[in-house]
């Protein structure tokens, strides 16, 4: 072999060798990624199927339940929107609390509770995960979006009310 066909085959193995790499590398990031999911999302059935994801939002008053003298506790979550059961076991963050805003990651049951693996609680009253302040102030706008629709109607002489959280009835 000529010293330049030598430089060629030694190029293409380094560039196979790259490219067997980076679709490893790909493969192993694809099964660790958890998607964060809205709780509207959930209720919309926008979730990933049989892998663990990540819902937040904050814990709704008046919900939480725990036994006497055991580590199960039930709570909603809420995006203003919508809400979600979520059924958890074992010691919760310090500052988990009614009203605070929460990232579960589970998966969802078939019976339609977040069965949570972790709860991560914000850690100061200035801090919430970006994805659930997003998640908010969407709902937020939608809330406001409807709140004027509602009105607009109202002044037209129509009784309907501005549409909701969808129902997993049908």
């Amino acid at each position: 072999m000529k010293p330049r066909q030598q430089r060629m085959l030694a190029v293409g193995l380094v560039v196979v060798g790259v490219a067997i790499a980076t679709g490893l590398t790909l493969q192993a990031m694809k099964d660790s990624m958890m998607f964060f999911v809205s709780v509207t999302e959930v209720a919309e059935g926008k979730y990933p199927d049989n892998r663990n994801f990540r819902v937040g939002g904050l814990v709704k008053d008046g919900s939480v339940t725990r036994e006497e003298g055991s580590l199960e506790m039930n709570f909603l979550v809420t995006d203003l929107r919508c809400d979600l059961a979520v059924s958890y076991s074992g010691v919760l963050p310090d500052l988990f609390r009614e009203g605070q805003g929460v990232v579960a990651h589970g998966r969802l049951r078939e019976d339609g509770v977040f069965a949570a693996d972790e709860i991560l609680a914000k850690h100061d009253e200035n801090y919430m995960a970006p994805e659930v302040a997003d998640s908010l102030a969407e709902a937020e706008a939608d809330a406001a979006a409807a709140k004027a629709d509602h009105v607009r109607e109202k002044t037209a002489g129509l009784q309907e009310g501005p549409t909701g959280c969808p129902s997993n009835d049908s």
